[in-house]
Parts: C-alpha cells; sequence; structure tokens
C-alpha cells in the first residue's frame, strides 16, 4: 500500500483585540510560527488582533513563516518607535480623563494617527487583496447601525485596519464609501462564525487577551468604569461563544442518524483556547494605550511562553478533538 503524505495540520485563528496587549498575540503568533507544526487558513481579528493578522498575512505572503515573525516584529517596533518619548502612567490617566469631556476633533484636529503610515509602510495592500495567503476577516462596526463590518481580504486598505481599531473617544470615525466605522470590538472582539462558515479548516484556535474570569469585583470609580468598557467589548464575543457551545452540545448528544449537515460540522469543530488570564488581570486599563518597546517585549514574552505551553500540551489535539471545553468556558 503507498503511503498518503500528510502536511502539517491546519488551522483557524480568531485574534482578540485590546490595545497594546496586542503584544501578547504577537508572542502567540511567533511561537507557532517558529515551531512550523502548524498551517493557516483564516484568521479573523479586530483593533490589535486586525493588525496582528494583517501582519502575519502580509509577512506570510512576502517571506513565508520567517517573513511573518519579522513582519510582525517590525510593526510592533515601529509602534514603539512612533511615540517620541515613553509616556508615563500619570500621563496616561490624564489624557483618558480628557477624553471624558473632550471630543477627538478638539484633543487632535488634524486626526495624525501613526498607524496609518505604519501600515501604509509595511503592508502591500494592492498585492494583499489580490494574493493574500490566509483568508482574512477583519471586523469593524458600523456607527449608526451598530451592525457589524467585515473586511474580507479582497477589500482591506489601511482604512479598513484603522476603522477596526478606532476608537471613538480617542479617534475621528474612519468614513469608508460614505459610511462611518468604529472599534470593531462593539460589535465582534473577533467574529468567529466566518471561521467555521467560509473556511474548510475545523480547528479553530481562540488567542485571547479579556481574562475569562476575574478574581474581585471592582469597588472604585476608576475599576467600575474598566470593568464595564471590557464588558461592552466582550458582551458580543461571549454571546457567539455560548451559542457555539448550546449547538454543539446539541449536536453532539442527538443521535448521529438524526444530525443535519450544520449538526456534523459543529460536532465536527475542534475548539481551542490561548489565553492567560492571571497575567492579563495584573495589567492596568491604562496599558493598553501604552506604547513603549520594553512593555511590547513582556507582553511578547508572555505569548510566546503561553504559545509554546499550548503547543506542548495540545499540539497532538488538533484535527482530532477540541482542547476546550466551551461550555465550561462560555455556558
Amino acid at each position: 500500500m503507498a503511503l498518503t503524505w500528510r502536511g502539517p495540520p491546519t488551522v483557524n485563528l480568531a485574534l482578540q483585540g485590546g490595545g497594546a496587549h496586542g503584544a501578547f498575540t504577537w508572542g502567540v503568533l511567533d511561537a507557532l510560527l517558529e515551531d512550523g507544526r502548524l498551517r493557516f487558513e483564516g484568521v479573523s481579528g479586530t483593533s490589535a488582533g486586525a493588525m496582528n493578522a494583517v501582519m502575519l498575512a502580509q509577512g506570510l505572503m512576502a517571506g513565508g513563516p520567517d517573513g511573518a515573525r519579522a513582519a510582525l516584529r517590525g510593526f510592533w517596533s515601529a509602534v514603539a518607535a512612533s511615540m517620541p518619548f515613553e509616556i508615563a502612567a500619570p500621563a496616561v490617566q490624564l489624557m483618558l480623563q480628557w477624553t471624558q469631556h473632550f471630543s477627538p476633533e478638539q484633543l487632535n484636529p488634524f486626526d495624525l494617527n501613526p498607524l496609518r503610515k505604519i501600515l501604509s509602510g509595511q503592508v502591500d495592500f494592492e498585492r494583499l487583496r489580490a494574493h493574500s495567503p490566509v483568508k482574512l476577516f477583519v471586523a469593524a462596526t458600523h456607527v449608526n447601525t451598530g451592525k457589524l463590518r467585515l473586511f474580507r481580504a479582497p477589500e482591506l486598505t489601511p482604512d479598513a485596519v484603522l476603522a477596526s481599531a478606532c476608537l471613538p473617544t480617542l479617534h475621528r470615525s474612519v468614513v469608508i464609501d460614505g459610511e462611518p466605522y468604529w472599534d470593531g470590538g462593539y460589535a465582534a472582539n473577533p467574529a468567529v462564525f466566518p471561521l467555521f462558515h467560509e473556511c474548510r479548516a475545523r480547528d479553530i484556535v481562540l488567542v485571547m487577551l479579556a481574562p475569562l474570569q476575574h478574581s474581585a469585583t471592582p469597588q472604585t470609580a476608576a475599576e467600575i468604569k474598566s470593568r464595564m468598557m471590557e464588558l461592552a467589548f466582550n458582551a458580543t464575543f461571549l454571546r457567539e461563544m455560548r451559542m457555539f457551545a448550546h449547538l454543539r452540545a446539541r449536536a453532539r448528544h442527538s443521535a448521529w442518524w438524526r444530525r443535519g449537515e450544520l449538526d456534523r460540522r459543529l460536532a465536527g469543530t475542534h475548539f481551542h483556547v490561548i489565553e492567560a488570564s492571571e497575567f492579563m488581570r495584573g495589567l492596568s486599563t491604562e496599558s493598553k494605550v501604552a506604547a513603549n518597546m520594553r512593555f511590547f517585549e513582556e507582553l511578547f514574552a508572555a505569548g510566546r511562553e503561553h504559545g509554546r505551553a499550548w503547543l506542548t500540551a495540545h499540539h497532538a489535539d488538533v484535527g482530532r478533538r477540541s482542547s476546550a471545553d466551551l461550555e465550561v468556558l462560555f455556558y
């Protein structure tokens, strides 16, 4: 009997947003790329997750896994270098307080955003639209309806990626084809359903930045505001994952001859989670808008550590079973 060669298993990636905390995801991706035992079919990202997704695709297109590692490091290094000096925590807190009283037009009348220059300089959007090596799904929120807008690879522009990361208290709405958009976290952080419906790979790896559970209830006004913002950004994602958990449980417990096509696909989809709740709980809300390489490298190292640990513990599960229990995590 002739042996059939099988390449590395293929997974889809769902990358959460979280501002500067997205450097943790950079570390996770670096570990997966360095390991080389996984391929990627679809990548869905929101905000910082969208930045990581686009840089991953750009790097893979330009130079394979090593090119992707270089592109991701180049992006985060450029973000750090875009700040002429390191902003201390009290200054960040003061800036965030100003956003409660002044609009982006008042705080930033020229609508300056260093990410635009970085993206335009490091990503060949024209080539990426035509030849992306992965299916991309970048989430943004339509301001006037609250509806999710997914930008796929053939329609990606710098504006689409900036829209996914547009915090309305810091930046003006990003207008695309006459329509205003805000951060995708309000509508999906990130969107998981396109990885299920539009990709053939049956393994979905969630790289999470928001802690799955907090150890303490917020007490101070600042803590309450921080938790409210986190809940607002993750409510849609949690509902979507609860739906997946419910439908998978129903499909799994139904007799095989009663399963329809959707039930069979749900039962055959494997979910995996890479997250660091304990580490993330120790980071302040203000640190999400930090932009210095020392902090990015700290997050990068934590991401690499958790990425490698997941590979050691669960690489053998890929293609065979879920390593995350959605009912326990999200139901």
